[in-house]
């Protein structure tokens, strides 16, 4: 494989810490540490993405669109400069649950071109959901997301090695990390399928072993085409999956 990424939500700093020294076993096998942007906790993500370079020198925050002002230069612009960070993930955005956190009509392709112009020392990646609607229009949208300045994309998880086969072949010759995430309860399973629009196979299980499973399915998938994988290990025991992962 290219490279390995591993998401960790920064819920905040002693809770990042804590998972990022759970990590510290395969410090040879990662590559990369991805952290979100979510606005239900203080720490933005490049604050996160900071605290993660004392672990793993790769580090990628997550910026979404929406959050943009595209009138006023980058906000984390400074920060980023400040902290050595050279590559960031743009993402459009979940809207905000209530008004007192103010956004804009900005698509991710205006970000990655604001990158391009304010920032141009900084590897942009984009976003790929594949459950979003058809493969015609995803495929539409990931070419003008490459035209903006994209240099490489993450896709949400794949539970069917069929479907993955299928996006692959689409996207050959492009800079791809492929989504992995465990799913170990029925909630989790109904969290997917109802914001996401994930159709689980008839083989699908609930449990750790599952996930393991399909996981290391990915990883030889993306090892023999030369892509790369990331792993958003969501509301999981990151100790217990990732043994079983790189075991």
């Amino acid at each position: 494989m290219k490279r390995v990424s591993v998401e960790l939500v920064p819920r905040d700093k002693a809770s990042l810490q804590e998972n990022l020294e759970l990590l510290q076993p395969y410090q040879a096998k990662i590559d990369v540490i991805n952290i979100p942007d979510l606005l239900r906790f203080p720490l933005h993500s490049w604050e996160g993405a900071a605290e993660a370079q004392a672990y793993f020198p790769n580090v990628m925050p997550h910026i979404r669109a929406m959050d943009i002002n595209l009138d006023e230069e980058l906000p984390m612009k400074a920060y980023l400069r400040e902290h050595n960070i050279r590559e960031v993930l743009v993402i459009e955005g979940d809207p905000p649950q209530d008004m007192t956190h103010e956004v804009y009509p900005t698509q991710s392709t205006d970000v990655i071109r604001k990158f391009r112009a304010e920032m141009p020392e900084v590897r942009v990646y984009a976003g790929i959901d594949q459950y979003r609607g058809s493969m015609c229009h995803e495929l539409y949208r990931i070419r003008r997301k490459t035209q903006a300045g994209a240099v490489g994309f993450f896709t949400q998880p794949f539970y069917d090695m069929r479907f993955l086969a299928m996006y692959e072949d689409m996207l050959r010759g492009l800079d791809v990390y492929w989504g992995i995430s465990p799913v170990m309860n029925a909630r989790s399973k109904g969290y997917w399928e109802r914001k996401n629009n994930v159709i689980f196979p008839r083989e699908f299980e609930a449990t750790l072993e599952w996930s393991i499973e399909i996981s290391k399915r990915i990883m030889e998938f993306a090892d023999k085409t030369d892509g790369s994988v990331y792993f958003m290990p969501i509301r999981t025991n990151v100790a217990a999956y990732l043994q079983g992962v790189f075991a």
